[in-house]
């Protein structure tokens, strides 16, 4: 018997109220995500794959449509609801990175565990966990830095440890790579590539970059709040061999 899907959105539409106006963001998207998988959402600005990843990540609510997570109809929940679900199987990525700046890798890291059920951890244990974690995006011998003193992948490798803290069964990633020189993005998306595969954690990646969508093995394409295509990747790009081939100076985010 094959398992339900982990995400399944039927008929999703949101519309926002500028001013006078209504927008309609997304305009009845439907799909399906099955555990393990490596989605890429690509697509131009205004296309909506943003609003999408914001409701996938129960951090909106869709204006219609139905959208269920896990076997649960998260379409029409509170906020705290969605807080609640969110926090237990959702770990986030962002761009920007979302680090603390006077608080080191592991403090930051750390950060998930004082809200809900995980706050009721004991420090030792929060620390014992964070350091877990910092060792499998390979920053151990980081914990004590703050980010200031960390480069750019190093900072992405913290807010990656941060998204694992709470071992969640999906990571939502939105442009992981876009403040990252190609090196270095080649470095996070390894990272993402291992976690999918040794981990079995399903993956959601939001990027506007095609060759970075290469990385997944799916890409969905989007345009004026429509899916366009939905396709799988052909042609894989795996980066722990694209790494063997960088000098060893260059292959270290």
């Amino acid at each position: 018997m094959n398992e339900p899907p982990v995400i399944s959105v039927r008929d999703l539409v949101k519309t926002y109220v500028v001013g006078e106006h209504e927008v309609r963001a997304l305009r009845g998207m439907t799909l399906t995500v099955q555990k393990g998988e490596f989605v890429a959402v690509t697509g131009p600005s205004g296309s909506g794959k943003s609003t999408l990843m914001h409701i996938l990540g129960c951090l909106d609510r869709p204006t219609s449509g139905q959208y269920i997570l896990g076997g649960e109809d998260v379409s029409r929940m509170s906020p705290d609801q969605r807080a609640e679900i969110r926090n237990r199987n959702i770990g986030f990525v962002f761009q920007g990175f979302n680090l603390l700046s006077r608080t080191t890798a592991l403090d930051n890291v750390e950060l998930p565990l004082l809200y809900g059920a995980s706050g009721k951890l004991k420090t030792a244990q929060r620390h014992e966990r964070a350091r877990e974690v910092l060792e499998t995006v390979g920053l151990s011998d980081r914990a004590h830095h703050h980010p200031n003193q960390l480069s750019g992948g190093q900072q992405q490798r913290v807010a990656i440890a941060r998204a694992l803290i709470t071992h969640p069964s999906i990571l939502l990633a939105d442009e992981p790579t876009g403040n990252l020189d190609s090196r270095t993005s080649v470095e996070v998306m390894g990272i993402f590539q291992r976690l999918n595969i040794e981990r079995g954690i399903t993956v959601l990646l939001i990027t506007h970059e095609h060759d970075i969508a290469e990385y997944a093995t799916r890409i969905i394409s989007c345009r004026d709040g429509l899916i366009v295509t939905d396709r799988p990747v052909r042609h894989r790009r795996v980066a722990e061999d694209e790494l063997k081939i960088l000098p060893p100076e260059e292959a270290t985010a």
